[in-house]
């Protein structure tokens, strides 16, 4: 039976948060909301956590995980970075976008894509989700949480602990955080290609 945590998406409590990252470190697999949708989420280097996100998704192992990170230092930890592309990270986070960049050694294979070495990487516009990876000192490792046969991410945390009380450890309740996914962006090459449009905006890309 998952916990449920309401926390408030503007001044989150501490000592929620505190929990929170206890079950993240001790294995757990978390529903908590981003600036375009819930997401699942786990620790980087847990493999068991990453693979019940894979059961609850049905998830093959060409799917493009993602990283969200805290901010642009952190994505320079687990990210090869080119000018051009640090220029727009800079300009476009926190906000709705996944960055498609060549992974560093510090990522874990498991989350690479298996031919081209990729990572997808965000700094999310929202304070919850901030606060989770300042507390836990590194990313999340996460996907978007669309069950399967469902084209949309389910977007009320009460009906996701509902489908899902079973499955994970823990649902944070922030409140409304929209159903648009990211706008994906791949900067491997340092020229910026739009791979999907989504909630973050194309201007400046």
């Amino acid at each position: 039976m998952s916990q449920f945590f309401q926390i408030h998406p503007e001044n989150p409590q501490k000592r929620l948060i505190k929990q929170a990252v206890e079950i993240i470190n001790s294995g757990g697999v978390i529903v908590y909301p981003t600036d375009s949708a819930y997401a699942l989420g786990c620790h980087l280097g847990d493999k068991n956590a990453l693979e019940r996100i894979k059961r609850i998704r049905q998830l093959d192992d060409k799917h493009n995980f993602t990283l969200v990170c805290r901010d642009l230092s952190e994505i320079g930890t687990y990210a090869k970075v080119g000018n051009q592309s640090y220029r727009i990270l800079k300009s476009h986070t926190p906000g709705a976008y996944t960055f498609i960049l060549k992974a560093t050694s510090e990522v874990p294979r498991r989350l690479l894509h298996p031919k081209r070495r990729t990572i997808g990487l965000r700094i999310p516009e929202n304070e919850i989700a901030l606060e989770l990876m300042r507390e836990l000192g590194e990313p999340i490792m996460s996907t978007s949480l669309i069950l399967p046969g469902e084209a949309d991410p389910m977007m009320d945390p009460y009906e996701i602990r509902d489908v899902l009380q079973h499955q994970v450890d823990l649902v944070i309740d922030g409140g409304y955080c929209g159903i648009e996914p990211t706008t994906v962006v791949n900067l491997v090459d340092d020229t910026p290609e739009v791979i999907r449009e989504g909630a973050g905006s194309l201007e400046g890309l």
